[in-house]
């Protein structure tokens, strides 16, 4: 594996138009990069590779859970992510107490060899990660984890809304769900006129779902999911059927 300490954490998963699918992670805890890799049909994919998103900052901490999606309107990808710069956002590092103090950025590319400079993408009054977009009805929608310590633990997930996908993006006075829920890792699914918004309650060591027709009330639905043992941040994305038939025959094909 690829990056300073080896990781493969929070992998986020995108299509693109031509069916390629482009997978970015967190590789490292503390570092200037972050992995990348692309398939056709995830079972055979290209040599993973770091990518030095921030470069241009030198005293970063880290690149945590970036994001990979598609601006059609600027036939471009965007990889945004969390990072600590030191010294930055004072007013939200409560005398140190915050050690990590992220903020969400952004790079783009159109050919994942050449990157534009990283710049500040949003940053909405508080430390913040795991940002994830879904587009719907001609918005963009963000959402983030409140990653407040002090004064008070937050902890739970906001939302925030541009008119398009490169912002600005406005927050949401009303949280998603409350503070305190240790929740993380966002992953939100349009089915029909619903929208099912996945999420990592990781101090209860399992997955929570809630869902919504309108981005302000929520119903917990979580009793009604089923997923693996174990699993962790992840990204919920749509597949076709094929695809699917296609990597269970090859699993079974695989079991001794």
């Amino acid at each position: 594996m690829v990056g300073k300490s080896k990781l493969m954490r929070d992998p986020c998963v995108l299509q693109d138009p031509d069916g390629t699918f482009h997978m970015v992670w967190t590789d490292s805890w503390n570092s200037q990069t972050i992995g990348y890799a692309s398939t056709k049909d995830f079972i055979t994919w290209t040599e993973q590779k770091d990518i030095t998103v921030m470069k241009e900052e030198p005293t970063v901490k880290n690149c945590w859970a970036p994001e990979i999606d598609y601006d059609a309107k600027r036939s471009q990808f965007m990889i945004f992510w969390a990072s600590t710069i030191p010294g930055k956002f004072p007013e939200t590092e409560f005398g140190g107490k915050n050690d990590n103090n992220h903020r969400i950025y952004v790079t783009t590319t159109k050919d994942f060899d050449t990157f534009t400079p990283a710049k500040l993408f949003f940053d909405p009054g508080f430390n913040c990660i795991d940002a994830t977009l879904l587009a719907l009805n001609g918005k963009s929608y963000m959402f983030i984890k409140d990653e407040t310590k002090v004064p008070s633990p937050m902890k739970n997930l906001r939302l925030a809304v541009a008119d398009d996908m490169a912002g600005p993006y406005a927050l949401d006075p009303k949280p998603v769900n409350a503070p305190g829920t240790w929740s993380e890792g966002p992953t939100a699914l349009q089915i029909g006129d619903t929208t099912y918004l996945y999420f990592d309650l990781y101090r209860q060591h399992h997955y929570g779902v809630l869902r919504s027709r309108d981005l302000k009330t929520w119903e917990d639905v979580t009793a009604q999911l089923s997923m693996p043992k174990g699993i962790r941040h992840g990204t919920a994305f749509a597949v076709s059927g094929d695809l699917v038939k296609h990597l269970l025959s090859h699993a079974t094909s695989a079991t001794p």
